[in-house]
This record gives C-alpha cells, sequence and structure tokens, in this order.
C-alpha cells in the first residue's frame, strides 16, 4: 500500500504496520490510523505518519537517547486500552517539536506515544505525576552524550 507522506514523499507500507489510535491524537482526533517510518540513513528519528492525511506527519525519536532515567506508570485504563500484557510489547516515542536551526528543536517528554508492537494500539499518554518537559532540548543533550 502507497502512503503519501508530505516529509518523506510517496512510500510504500504494509497494511499490518498500520498503528490505530482509538481517540486519534490530541489536536488531531479524527487521524486515527498511522505508520512508523523510518528515515533512510537516521537512526534516532522518525516519521509518525497519517496513512489518511499526507500532511499529519509526526517527527519522533527514542526519549531514552536524550534522558537515560525516563520513567512513568502508565494508569490501568491505558494498559488496558493498548491491550498490554508485558513491557517488552510496547515502545515509547516522544514528538520533535522541529525548529530551525533543528539543534533548537525539542522533545515533549510530558506526552509520550505509547505504542504496542503486538496488537498495533497506540496512545499519546499525557503523564498526569511526572514532571518531564513539553519542550526538552535536544541540542543540550545530545551535546553532553556526543561529547
Amino acid at each position: 500500500m502507497k502512503i503519501q507522506s508530505t516529509i518523506l514523499g510517496e512510500v510504500e507500507a504494509l497494511e499490518s504496520e498500520i498503528l490505530t489510535f482509538d481517540n486519534g491524537l490530541p489536536g488531531f482526533e479524527n487521524e486515527k490510523n498511522f505508520i512508523l517510518l523510518s528515515i533512510e540513513g537516521n537512526e534516532v528519528y522518525q516519521i509518525l505518519q497519517s496513512i489518511n492525511s499526507k500532511e499529519v506527519g509526526f517527527v519522533t525519536a527514542n526519549p531514552y537517547l536524550f534522558i537515560s532515567d525516563y520513567t512513568f506508570d502508565l494508569n490501568e485504563s491505558t494498559v488496558e486500552s493498548l491491550d498490554i500484557e508485558s513491557e517488552e510489547d510496547i515502545i515509547v516515542l516522544t514528538i520533535v517539536t522541529v525548529k530551525e536551526p533543528f539543534n533548537a528543536s525539542t522533545v515533549n517528554l510530558k506526552a509520550p506515544v505509547i505504542i504496542n508492537t503486538k496488537s498495533k494500539k497506540a496512545k499519546q499518554c499525557i503523564l498526569e505525576n511526572a514532571d518531564y518537559p513539553i519542550r526538552y532540548s535536544i541540542d543540550a543533550n545530545m551535546q553532553k552524550d556526543m561529547g
């Protein structure tokens, strides 16, 4: 199946890779089906792309690349709605707010995207009891890690 992406152009995707967000994403409640696309030559970032709207795509990253002790608990309703049986079944991503220059970009640690790799159900969760910032600088941390 072919997917149109403003960021990556036309890409080929398998229907088995479609992620379902039952409630959409905050601000994009009508967008319920996405696919996670790799960016060729880039191990850090991916695109969470709507399969229906080419202009709805988000740059995402693994938050543990920026903050190794990132931790939170999912509430029971989230665990149930995503059919999570084991911690090994999920991946956690953060949405990147892309800025110019790119090293001024930030990641949203307050609202991670949780994906159940088995059920293909996903949800962006707003962490109620965590003091993580909405705008965490990727530059300061990447410089530290690479320095």
